[in-house]
């Protein structure tokens, strides 16, 4: 059964928080994400006091990699992108040939990106039972992104209802495990395959392991869209660095998804135009095992199976077996018939 081709994986290439609240920081995310090949180059948009309550706590990675006195509220305000920056890196994104897109936290954020003709909208994980939130993605009517993370099927299968009953045109959901770095055992690549058969939707798989292999295997296993966080630095601080690729590592995530995007193919199982040449020189023939003169009976005794295979095929053995040379045959000489 043919698969179909995947034709273009697109990546997002998740800067998130790690401009650590710099403008200058964001930009050089942005030429980093552009320079490895990324689709798109996604932040986060959050009104830091909309998003949670002072009485917040933060989750352990966050705890391990940040200022431990501070708030989750704190944290926050450190690293959130300011309004007045939107804009700007949006037209600075554009100018080196990326997308910028980014993902509203709360409603009045998804008010603040609409003003700016975004081409679509990265939906959350921890938003996929926020009703409201749905709803007002849904009523935008531009496609929308949602990831899955800490969900089951019941619950995603409700959130994309909500999200097209309010207008959505289109949908495409990401397999995805929130935990920063995720354990390997707990990544489940084959929920994806769940997913696509379940909603009928386009899926992809959105990453917090270490490394690079994971969402390289995604993209073998039929995910269209991959997104992964990145940074300049893992050693700086802030929540999310130590998860993050760096910029060489980008790259090279980019550059394998495109190679196995060619590789998968069309799941035709045929002679492909690069092999053609080397069927004649790999492959066998029939052959004169010694000496035959004309006339002579062809046997197991006087002939064999060797290199090229440019005579008689081998499959033929038994039409051959029996008949009478027709000609004088040299050792290795291809057999006629």
């Amino acid at each position: 059964m043919s698969m179909g081709m995947v034709s273009h994986v697109y990546i997002i290439a998740e800067a998130g928080v790690n401009h650590n609240g710099s403008i200058e920081l964001a930009k050089k995310l942005i030429d980093a994400a552009a320079e490895a090949g990324a689709d798109a180059v996604k932040f986060q948009t959050f009104v830091p006091e909309n998003l949670v309550s002072r009485y917040a706590e933060k989750a352990d990675y966050q705890k391990e990699t940040t200022d431990k006195a501070e708030s989750q509220l704190e944290m926050l305000r450190k690293v959130m992108l300011k309004k007045e920056w939107h804009q700007v890196l949006i037209d600075y994104a554009e100018a080196k040939g990326i997308q910028f897109i980014s993902t509203p936290f709360d409603l009045e954020s998804i008010d603040f990106l609409a003003t700016l003709d975004l081409p679509l909208y990265k939906i959350p994980s921890g938003e996929i039972t926020n009703l409201p939130y749905l709803e007002k993605i849904g009523k935008l009517g531009k496609p929308a992104i949602l990831s899955t993370g800490m969900s089951n099927m019941d619950e995603v299968r409700t959130a994309v209802g909500i999200l097209k009953e309010n207008g959505c045109p289109k949908v495409s959901v990401l397999h995805c495990n929130t935990q920063y770095p995720t354990p390997f055992e707990d990544v489940n690549l084959r929920a994806m395959t769940s997913l696509r058969e379940e909603l009928k939707l386009e899926v992809g798989y959105s990453d917090h392991t270490l490394g690079i292999e994971v969402p390289i295997a995604a993209v073998a296993m039929g995910a269209t869209i991959i997104e992964k966080h990145f940074t300049l630095d893992k050693t700086m601080e802030g929540p999310d660095h130590k998860a993050s690729l760096e910029p060489n590592e980008l790259i090279a995530m980019v550059r394998s998804i495109r190679n196995i995007e060619k590789a998968i193919g069309t799941g035709d199982k045929r002679v492909t135009e690069s092999e053609q040449g080397n069927k004649d020189i790999v492959r066998k023939s029939i052959v004169a095992k010694r000496d035959i003169k004309k006339g002579e009976v062809l046997t197991t005794d006087n002939i064999t199976v060797k290199r090229p295979g440019t005579g008689i095929s081998p499959m033929r053995w038994y039409e051959v077996i029996g008949k009478t040379a027709v000609h004088d045959f040299k050792e290795d000489e291809l057999i006629v018939i």
